[in-house]
């Protein structure tokens, strides 16, 4: 195929994606999702084909795989809010009737009977609001499952598809970029549920020397808040700290929301976030702050995963960059390496 046809081909290839991006734009971050979940999910699909099961088999077993994974992050959060719904009415029944607050001078005035009549304003609209959007979120959850399948399923083929627009002098820069998305995602999603999982230690301590009694509770809500960007733990511990000011507990709501937005809140995404990218994507642990807060902020929930794979591929480019321009320092590093491996490794084969 001559070189100017590849290109031309390849120009097309960019005006449809770029054409089908604007017409399916309301749907973009589920497609988005669907493609670095299907990344993720590609490793296992392949040991399946490895040990016999057919492509489509595999991948139903995939993507069967990560539907459960979903249930297992959200499952927890409804079975806690079920069989603790009692304990919320009876917290609820100890809140006074009037409530004075002072500030810069003025006193305000609540009610529980307003206080009340809010709340349940507010949870109407928001049944409203989660009404109306049922049939929407059917559908993407749908459009979701269907794009994982038929990524699996017809991965080869897009593989292929897109190395034969790469000129062959690139295909190692293209492969050695694949690779590091695809260590990336893997590392994304594994440290959503490891901090997560760390979310849950530092709050069964915290919760439990604040004096709480459904301690397991709350440390499986903050836990599974950690999945929800921005927000997290803090609207739970901020809630907390609301009731316990009502109810005249100003101490202790203080300390609540300090020292549970320290422990619970913040010390897991300094702590685990950075230390684990960098031993899971070899990013650097600050790269992947900026780029987790970052993605958050400039483009929702779906920068949690778009800012830090930006900047895992914006580090393998570097890579590569250095790597073209100075080739003898990356030989003798690559050398070192080897050699540093062989002498932890030990003389194992000379037995």
């Amino acid at each position: 195929m001559p070189l100017n046809r590849r290109y031309v081909l390849g120009g097309l290839f960019v005006l449809a994606g770029l054409l089908a991006s604007v017409l399916l734009q309301s749907v973009l971050g589920t497609v988005f999702f669907a493609v670095t979940v299907a990344y993720v999910l590609w490793p296992l699909r392949r040991e399946l084909v490895a040990r016999g099961q057919s492509r489509r088999i595999a991948s139903a077993g995939a993507t069967f795989g990560a539907f459960l994974m979903a249930l297992f992050v959200f499952v927890p959060l409804v079975v806690v809010v079920y069989f603790r719904s009692d304990s919320l009415v009876a917290l609820l029944g100890l809140l006074p009737d009037d409530l004075a607050i002072s500030l810069f001078g003025f006193e305000y005035a609540l009610t529980l009977e307003a206080v009340s009549e809010f709340t349940i304003l507010v949870i109407e609209r928001a049944a409203r609001r989660a009404a109306t959007a049922a049939p929407v979120l059917v559908i993407k959850v749908t459009v979701f499952v269907f794009l994982v399948y038929s990524l699996l399923f017809y991965g080869e083929d897009a593989q292929r598809a897109v190395i034969a627009l790469v000129p062959s002098a690139y295909h190692d820069a293209a492969r050695a970029l694949n690779d590091r998305a695809r260590e990336t995602l893997f590392a994304i999603y594994v440290l959503q549920a490891a901090t997560a999982l760390g979310t849950f230690v530092l709050a069964l301590p915290v919760f439990f020397f604040l004096g709480y009694e459904a301690v397991i509770a709350l440390a499986t809500v903050s836990a599974v808040l950690q999945f929800i960007p921005i927000v997290g733990p803090s609207v739970l511990l901020a809630g907390l700290a609301a009731y316990h000011v009502a109810v005249g507990e100003l101490l202790r709501g203080v300390a609540v929301f300090l020292v549970g937005g320290f422990v619970i809140a913040l010390l897991p995404d300094v702590l685990i976030r950075p230390r684990l990218a960098r031993q899971t994507a070899d990013i650097p642990g600050s790269l992947y702050f900026i780029g987790f807060f970052g993605g958050v902020l400039t483009l929702g929930p779906i920068g949690v995963v778009a800012g830090p794979l930006a900047v895992g591929l914006f580090v393998e480019s570097a890579t590569l960059l250095s790597r073209e321009l100075h080739p003898g320092e990356s030989a003798a590093l690559a050398d070192d390496d080897a050699r540093s491996g062989e002498s932890t490794e030990g003389p194992s084969d000379s037995a």
